[in-house]
């Protein structure tokens, strides 16, 4: 399961969004610095139009969407990375997720307090950016320091601390730890660290309800910020996410259509997402449920099996494959059969986007 943390200066509306994006979140929003201090865990359904649609063609029961779980972190400032407002505690609560969505204020509001005195993204991403950076730095000083004792006979450790220490270059000049380009062994090194700049980056620029459809100069200037990290932005505004979670359903298209978008920032927020860990979804679909489950691009067909259940993996056969769009175009597996379009894959199979499986595997 996906795990995105939710990370940004205090009254940028984490917890607002949070709120409105996390059924049954009980995150408190509230114009104050730190209301939020235990890290708030919430799932959301990955919004997908494949599964209703699938749903008809097997008269399914019920549908299963995949899930990603937020984890909205209390309101960091200056100083986190040494205590300040709590920030170790909070900074400790990100290193085991996928991913970090980081809110970045983009909108004037005399009523909503900004702890630096004036709206700047630019000013708020270094902020977090460093205290983040400085944390990390703070991991390797401490790892660097244990393993130093078994670098004298172990070569694995000399090894090891060689990649730390240029890390700690890298960070002692501004850095993150994704701009120094670890290859796949020095990845998995590091890999139990748990690094924030290691992780992927997606820029949650907050916009009010007017700049929605087009974004504004604040978005700009995260964007900017963004193409240097080669990280990606996507404009929120959480205050319209709050609105819809008020409206009926049926409100809810003519509502974002009047905004000028045909969808919310969820949908938004959690395609980029996707698309930034190289994430894919395929289906499983019958009388009983049809539902999405999702893997890492690349995977084969008993890997995608072991998703569901490591039985699957290790009993694999062979995997009945039909692509999404040919199953919708015929109407029924059965048609879908009959134009040959209905494939026995083998282990060797590259699971593709939007493909409906049924596995055959050995108990």
């Amino acid at each position: 399961m996906l795990r995105a943390g939710i990370v940004g200066l205090p009254n940028v509306g984490k917890s607002t969004l949070f709120n409105a994006v996390v059924a049954n979140a009980k995150a408190e929003a509230a114009n104050f610095p730190f209301c939020t201090i235990e890290p708030n865990v919430g799932m959301v359904s990955v919004p997908d139009d494949r599964l209703d649609v699938l749903a008809k063609i097997a008269t399914s029961v019920q549908t299963i969407p995949a899930r990603v779980e937020f984890v909205d972190i209390a309101g960091l400032v200056k100083g986190a990375s040494q205590g300040e407002g709590l920030g170790n505690q909070f900074l400790s609560h990100i290193r085991e997720v996928d991913a970090i969505v980081h809110v970045v204020r983009c909108f004037e509001n005399d009523d909503i307090i900004h702890v630096a005195g004036s709206v700047d993204p630019v000013r708020d991403i270094e902020i977090i950016n460093l205290e983040l950076g400085l944390s990390d730095l703070f991991q390797i000083e401490k790892r660097i320091e244990r393993t130093r004792k078994l670098a004298r006979t172990s070569k694995d450790a000399q090894s090891e601390i060689e990649i730390l220490e240029k890390l700690a270059v890298a960070l002692n000049e501004g850095k993150s730890v994704r701009q120094v380009g670890l290859n796949a062994e020095e990845s998995e090194i590091i890999k139990g660290l748990g690094l924030l700049t290691n992780k992927p980056i997606i820029y949650a620029a907050n916009v009010s309800e007017e700049d929605l459809a087009t974004g504004n100069d604040f978005v700009e200037k995260v964007r900017a910020v963004a193409a240097v990290e080669n990280a990606q932005v996507v404009i929120v505004s959480a205050q319209v996410e709050a609105e819809l979670v008020e409206l009926p359903e049926a409100d809810k298209a003519d509502f974002l259509e009047s905004l000028g978008v045909k969808e919310g920032g969820l949908k938004s927020l959690i395609r980029a997402t996707y698309t930034l860990l190289g994430l894919r979804t395929y289906f499983t679909c019958g009388p009983k449920e049809t539902r999405a489950w999702t893997i890492n691009a690349g995977m084969s067909a008993p890997q995608a099996a072991g998703v569901i259940h490591s039985d699957f993996e290790r009993g694999f056969i062979r995997a009945e494959t039909v692509a999404y769009h040919d199953l919708v175009t015929h109407g029924s597996m059965s048609a879908a059969k009959e134009k040959g379009l209905v494939r026995s894959e083998g282990k060797e199979y590259i699971v593709q986007e939007g493909d409906v499986l049924l596995f055959r595997f050995n108990v």
